[in-house]
């Protein structure tokens, strides 16, 4: 399936975003957004937003959020600041779904890593609108373990094995990687937390993190959980940071339960 593209204007500039339905008509169908995570992408979702939606029964939406995929790349000179992931999600997805003619909702919300710390940041933002939210290794305050594994993503990125793999799914590697690594290693995000905001959503929520997560551990499901405790979770043996690689169906059929229930 071939994406797409449209012209956004955003914050005084106009930036190209790649974007893909599935089973867009569908109708009746519940609409199901994906976000994707601090590197990736349309296409380095594979086929897992095809597979999920043809399960639940619903229509989908996939993009490339604006420095990733074949989206606008970043600025060279652009600095990705600390509230980077609020911006995506209370400016860049609200914009995306207005030119889409998407914005009415209800929708659901499937994020990853980044993308599912964005899916958090907008269903507290638009409570009217998320009709529940799916956060896949989300993020709500930054752990030491998560620099260490951008720290070593670094040196493979220099080294020039991990920037050749992220140019089969980058026009431009360098825009998603270092405005994703210099806005994490950066001594200004040390402090950055949105378990204020978590608090404040009012929609269902599903939590999936892998035991194995290179990137975080299940202290980040454990404190959303406290601050929502209806929260439905899926802890899994075996899985690292993408549990819709490691162990998809797991995944799959943990979120068509959540979006039937």
């Amino acid at each position: 399936m071939v994406a797409d593209l449209i012209e956004l204007p955003l914050q005084g500039r106009t930036v190209r975003v790649e974007y893909q339905w599935i089973e867009r008509d569908r109708a009746g169908a519940p609409l199901l957004i994906f976000l994707h995570e601090g590197l990736g992408s349309i296409s380095m979702w594979r086929d897992f937003p095809q597979l999920l939606c043809a399960a639940a029964g619903v229509r989908g939406l996939v993009y490339s959020r604006p420095g990733y995929g074949n989206s606008t790349p970043r600025p060279a000179d652009e600095q990705w600041q600390p509230d980077y992931l609020q911006r995506e999600a209370e400016i860049v997805l609200p914009a995306l779904l207005r030119a889409l003619g998407a914005d009415q909702g209800p929708y659901w919300l499937f994020g990853h890593s980044d993308g599912a710390s964005i899916a958090l940041l907008h269903a507290a933002a638009f409570p009217d609108k998320v009709r529940g939210a799916a956060a896949m290794a989300p993020h709500v305050f930054v752990e030491p373990v998560a620099l260490e594994g951008i720290r070593r993503a670094v040196e493979k990125y220099r080294e020039g094995s991990l920037k050749r793999n992220l140019a089969r799914y980058h026009a431009d590697p360098d825009s998603p990687f270092y405005g994703w690594s210099d806005a994490w290693l950066g001594p200004a995000f040390a402090a950055w937390n949105i378990e204020a905001r978590v608090a404040q959503i009012k929609c269902p929520l599903l939590l999936i993190q892998g035991e194995d997560d290179e990137y975080g551990t299940m202290a980040q499901l454990d404190r959303i959980a406290a601050l929502q405790p209806g929260s439905v979770m899926l802890k899994l043996p075996a899985c690292g940071h993408i549990p819709q690689r490691d162990r998809p169906q797991d995944v799959i059929d943990a979120t068509v339960r959540f979006v039937a229930s």
